[in-house]
């Protein structure tokens, strides 16, 4: 179960604020939105939808959420739905919300796309 919004926004500031460095991975646009105000230097990685699904079709076995990797490979139609839809929806998860939260910001920033098989390349700053 989740924990309410306003519990993970108050748990993101206050790591944070304890902390000199730190990195935050960036599913919740909304929760990153808390970090901003340490002026971090925002990085988003974005290597497209083919190479997401391509990374989830090659995903090991995780133990530590599946008792099985059949039962974690039952998930799998739900997860490469959810990652296909990333780039058409507009909700706190989405392709959307995190291009809105990256142009807005003011501070340093950049947006790295992968190319096929060339790896990550260094996207404009904006």
């Amino acid at each position: 179960m989740a924990r309410p919004i306003e519990a993970a926004r108050e748990g993101v500031h206050a790591f944070c604020k304890a902390h000199d460095s730190w990195i935050i991975e960036g599913c919740y646009a909304g929760l990153v939105e808390v970090s901003l105000e340490f002026n971090p230097h925002l990085l988003v990685l974005d290597p497209g939808l083919e190479q997401c699904v391509s990374n989830c079709l090659a995903r090991p076995w995780e133990p530590h959420k599946y008792a099985t990797k059949e039962e974690q490979d039952e998930k799998l139609s739900f997860l490469l739905g959810w990652i296909e839809e990333y780039y058409s929806r507009d909700d706190d998860m989405s392709l959307t919300a995190h291009k809105a939260l990256f142009e807005s910001y003011a501070g340093p920033k950049q947006w790295l796309s992968m190319l096929p098989q060339s790896g990550f390349i260094l996207g404009e700053d904006l």
